[in-house]
């Protein structure tokens, strides 16, 4: 398999998979792919998509094993991002990184992670 296709293959299997959410005492179906970034705010879980914010009942380190292969990585502590969501990334101080998101929400990578998050995405500094 050729790099290309094997890009392909993954997100093929990301439109096919579906995750368990719910918001105001209803409960979703939601594709992976909908998904720009996961919070863990004060013992809950919360799925950000640029439609709304919905809670699943996961902890964050089950998304993260469950989602790493569909492009989620570990931003900080409380935080999943969703790789192909990234907009832009800027240096901050302390060597964390400002990361912008599609929907134009800016998120922080801590500095325990920032190396990971450039070599991921293949940037040499």
């Amino acid at each position: 398999l050729t790099p290309e296709l094997e890009r392909i293959i993954t997100m093929l299997r990301i439109m096919e998979k579906k995750f368990v959410v719910s918001a105001e005492g209803e409960t979703f179906l939601l594709d992976v792919s909908a998904i720009l970034y996961i919070e863990a705010v004060d013992r809950k879980t919360f799925v950000y998509t640029e439609k709304g914010i919905y809670e699943s009942d996961l902890r964050l380190y089950e998304l993260e094993e469950q989602l790493e292969e569909y492009g989620f990585f570990r931003a900080s502590k409380a935080s999943l991002i969703q790789l192909r969501a990234i907009r832009s990334l800027k240096r901050d101080i302390n060597r964390r990184i400002r990361v912008t998101m599609e929907n134009g929400e800016v998120l922080m990578v801590s500095r325990q992670y920032a190396e990971a998050l450039k070599k991921r995405l293949g940037i040499l500094q």
